[in-house]
């Protein structure tokens, strides 16, 4: 299912490529939102911020925006948990944590922390495992902070190139690292990893900068190229031309993962894992698209 989002009246005063900066000026993020559920051919919708097992969040606060994708490990599903649960909470608590200004904007992982922590300590009873990723604009400083667990992740597109991108962490072949949370007694079979061995990084940003935040089933369908050829559609840092080209890549990499015949990124890691496979990834995908703009409030 389609949708897009977008916070705040932002004016996109950016020219795509970059302008000079000025160290005076607050910059902010504008987003679109896009994705398809595993089970969209299948007519089954989702509500709300998550697409099938997927789920995301865009918030704001008067010192950064920020931006969050989890991938919740569809695995539980055999045993009765529904994968979105995790995800989709894991999200909405940081979504919260950042509007009640509990976060520090150099630290995307002390988000995904408390919002873990948050989740083990929960009446609630709550099972499940999910990747994560977490990217802020500081406003002021000009610089992106991020943070990655597992194979979700995110692009910095300047000029028609990537100039920053986020590792991806596997313990093995699509086994990516991920928050759990264990039925009792199974804590030490269940795969978790802290959040803290999350993958960090901080650097400086410019206007017209395009962010690009995803779960795999992006990358795992569509290379950097095929990206980049998407995004240099992006003619205006306008909200609704963010928006076509977040609904023109999250389609492209939708069809893409139902190609049999389609050599995906994921098939290759595959065959370099000694496997024969071929054809696109299905699964669920969620797009992020982001340009950093200067701030009008």
């Amino acid at each position: 299912m389609l949708s897009v989002l977008s916070y705040g009246r932002l004016v996109a005063r950016a020219v795509l490529g970059g302008l000079s900066q000025t160290d005076g000026r607050d910059y902010s993020l504008v987003t679109a939102s896009c994705g398809f559920g595993k089970d969209f051919r299948k007519g089954i919708l989702k509500k709300g911020m998550c697409y099938g097992d997927d789920a995301y969040f865009i918030a704001r606060h008067r010192s950064a925006d920020v931006l969050g994708v989890a991938d919740g490990v569809g695995g539980w599903r055999d045993y009765g948990v529904d994968p979105s649960q995790f995800s989709a909470t894991l999200m909405r608590t940081c979504e919260r944590l950042v509007k009640e200004g509990r976060f520090t904007p150099s630290s995307p992982v002390g988000i995904l922390t408390s919002g873990y922590y948050e989740l083990l300590q929960n009446k609630v009873p709550l099972l499940g495992s999910s990747t994560a990723c977490i990217v802020v604009l500081d406003r002021r400083s000009h610089q992106l902070h991020t943070c990655n667990l597992g194979d979700s992740g995110f692009l910095v597109v300047r000029g028609g190139e990537v100039v920053h991108r986020s590792d991806e962490q596997q313990h093995y072949f699509n086994t990516p690292f991920q928050l759990s949370i264990a039925p009792p007694g199974a804590e030490g079979v269940v795969l978790s990893d802290s959040p803290e061995a999350a993958d960090s990084a901080s650097f400086d940003v410019q206007l017209g900068d395009i962010i690009l935040t995803a779960s795999d089933g992006l990358f795992d369908n569509m290379p950097d190229y095929m990206i980049l050829q998407e995004l240099k559609k992006l003619k205006s840092a306008n909200y609704d031309s963010i928006q076509q080209t977040a609904q023109s890549i999250a389609k492209q990499a939708h069809e893409l993962a139902y190609d049999p015949n389609y050599m995906s990124p994921f098939a290759q890691f595959a065959c370099d894992n000694g496997l024969n496979v071929r054809g696109g990834k299905p699964d669920d995908i969620t797009v992020l698209l982001s340009i950093v703009a200067e701030y009008t409030d």
